[in-house]
């Protein structure tokens, strides 16, 4: 005799909860570990804790290696950020008039930083700065993390204009603004969202950059995720965990923007839909 169907659908509810608190357990338990490590008072990275102390994250605001590491994340990720930013979505409104063929083709040789390993990534742009002379220089790693960071442009601003009512700027246009004021009166705060995704992902993929990084970086463009690993090679120090609670937060804190602008495009569509 079978199960009524309600019994059945409960047990089938709380069966899939139960594996996503699980998956969701196994996603976080390891980065959240850290966190409880950063604030050890003692000197190794061990469980049980020795007691609680924030001389670790006094030792990563104090150092000669840390802080500058963390100012050339910041640094090298914000101006690849913007680089990144204009080129993905000056690329996505291309593709967005384009079609056929060449549209396909273009949006797969733009998505190839993605697809391709990094490792590929790092040793070609490492053969090619050589002979530019790039290798070791701010420019050269900031041009390969805009070329990483640009793919994700490219991805969310073309996402946003898939939802794009075209009407708007040919009315722009009928009315006598020009294509530069219709794009900046009309199509870029439409987009603005997506946009802005973009380049939060494009600053996190660079700021939590190491491969590339390994093959073109100087002594002098040692940025903070590259100080981690070596840190993690050379000499075990608690301070790397605090390095690593402060990348928690910072990704923390880009996902929390990228929801926010969510909801706004939610509500700037719902309030579209309801004005039409």
């Amino acid at each position: 005799m079978s199960l009524p169907l309600a019994p059945v659908d409960r047990a089938l509810r709380w069966g899939l909860i139960t594996l996503c608190v699980t998956i969701l357990a196994f996603l976080l338990v390891p980065v959240l570990a850290v966190i409880p490590l950063s604030f050890n008072a003692g000197s190794f990275l061990t469980y049980p804790l020795a007691g609680f102390s924030t001389r670790w994250y006094v030792d990563f605001y104090t150092s000669a290696r840390w802080l500058p590491s963390l100012s050339n994340s910041l640094f090298i990720g914000s101006i690849a950020t913007l680089i990144a930013t204009l080129l993905g979505t000056a690329a996505a409104l291309g593709l967005d008039r384009m079609g056929g063929i060449p549209r396909q083709v273009l949006n797969a040789v733009f998505l190839l930083p993605v697809v391709v390993p990094v490792v590929v990534i790092g040793s070609s742009l490492y053969a090619l700065f050589a002979r530019l002379g790039l290798t070791g220089s701010y420019l050269g790693l900031i041009l390969a993390h805009a070329l990483l960071g640009a793919p994700f442009v490219v991805i969310t601003v073309a996402a946003t204009l898939a939802g794009f009512d075209r009407s708007l700027l040919q009315a722009a246009l009928s009315l006598g603004a020009t294509p530069l004021e219709a794009f900046r009166r009309v199509t870029l705060p439409l987009i603005l969202p997506g946009v802005v995704s973009g380049a939060i992902f494009a600053f996190a993929t660079s700021f939590d950059e190491i491969v590339v990084t390994l093959f073109l970086a100087g002594p002098q463009q040692r940025t903070l995720p590259l100080q981690m690993f070596d840190g993690v090679r050379e000499q075990i120090s608690p301070a790397i965990t605090a390095a690593a609670t402060l990348l928690f937060l910072v990704s923390v804190g880009l996902v929390g923007v990228i929801e926010l602008l969510r909801r706004r495009t939610e509500r700037l569509r719902g309030a579209a839909s309801s004005g039409s």
